[in-house]
């Protein structure tokens, strides 16, 4: 899965990539897109790590993608920014970056610092994106419904919902709140629609604001957070040995990066199962309410194929029973069948036949 992270100029865009990724800042690429892929924290897969002391740990990961920022305020800006969605497009999620902080040495995007009309800026500009392009499809089918083809009813059908698709748009409204059925779905993942995809708001707030909630919600984002992107960036270039007293200093408890890392994996739907053993612990993707017996053809074609049960204990049954020969003197491991939906964190061992 991947996120693209936008905003103006001067947000705090990069520095917040640097801080995900752990790449140190290169402003001679604040012009490029850049491309990370970052592990998903998951302390469930640490306290595994620590039972079994395993050869391999392999957790959960995204990809980030960081998007050159835009001036919206010149008259090519909204043409330019079109561009750049090209590549936002083919991503599943969109981090909107806006500034927050004040900073006599760094230049403000439109002279102001007010995040809450950055935001609303963006999505207007997204809005628009999607909207031109619902309407150069109305075009085209229009003229193809005109004749009688064998896929005239499926682009009837496509028709009626890029037409209710774009008085949803014309009201400032998002794609997915226009979408009816699964077909309906498909047709709109196809065309990578900006509104279908969820949003995460991150306020780039001075170092005054670290603790304190973000200033304003966005009723079309999956989650606003408020961090302080420079700040994130310096702790991520710090020994692990020296980011517990620099956190300790600032009253955090872990980087407010890592908060932002999972909220997008649990935003695009995702959880983990786990797997563990003295050869591995490891996380593994797949969507909310997936069967057992689709979550096991994760790991091999050949558990899916000759599924038994799923050997399956919650991770927090387990660490109340300190190991999983604890768990079962508890009775709290049981076998599951091929249709049983995989709950985020479920400690599984496949039983398969081939």
């Amino acid at each position: 899965m991947k996120f693209a992270i936008i905003g103006p100029p001067q947000s705090g865009k990069s520095t917040l990539f640097s801080a995900i990724t752990g790449q140190p800042l290169d402003a001679a690429h604040a012009r490029l897109e850049q491309i990370a892929t970052v592990s998903v924290p998951d302390s469930r897969l640490d306290y595994l790590a620590e039972i079994y002391k395993p050869k391999k740990y392999t957790p959960a990961h995204l990809e980030f993608l960081d998007i050159p920022g835009v001036s919206l305020a010149g008259s090519d800006g909204p043409q330019e920014f079109r561009k750049t969605m090209n590549s936002v497009r083919r991503c599943d999620g969109i981090v909107m970056v806006v500034r927050g902080f004040a900073s006599d040495s760094v230049v403000t995007y439109r002279d102001r610092i007010d995040p809450k009309a950055d935001i609303d800026e963006l999505h207007a500009e997204l809005i628009f994106a999607d909207l031109e392009q619902v309407m150069n499809r109305i075009e085209k089918l229009e003229k193809s419904t005109l004749k009688p083809t064998k896929t005239r009813d499926a682009e009837l059908r496509e028709l009626a919902m890029m037409q209710r698709v774009k008085e949803a748009l014309e009201k400032e409204h998002p794609v997915s709140g226009a979408i009816h059925n699964d077909e309906e779905r498909g047709i709109a993942g196809s065309f990578g629609f900006l509104t279908l995809k969820p949003v995460i708001v991150v306020v780039n707030v001075g170092e005054d604001a670290i603790n304190k909630p973000a200033p304003f919600t966005h009723d079309h984002s999956a989650a606003t957070i408020a961090l302080a992107a420079e700040i994130e960036a310096e702790i991520s270039q710090l020994e692990e040995a020296d980011r517990p007293t620099f956190l300790a200093d600032l009253g955090l408890t872990e980087p407010a990066r890592m908060r932002l890392i999972r909220t997008c994996y649990e935003a695009v739907g995702l959880v983990s199962f786990l797997t563990c053993g003295e050869d591995e612990v490891r996380a593994w993707t797949i969507f909310k309410d997936t069967e057992a017996v689709e979550a096991a053809g994760k790991i091999h074609s050949d558990i899916q194929r000759g599924f038994i049960r799923a050997e399956t204990v919650a991770f927090d049954d387990l660490k109340a029973a300190g190991d999983m020969r604890g768990a079962k003197s508890a009775n709290k491991v049981r076998l599951e069948p091929k249709h049983y939906i995989v709950k985020d964190g479920d400690i599984i061992n496949f039983r398969f036949n081939v």
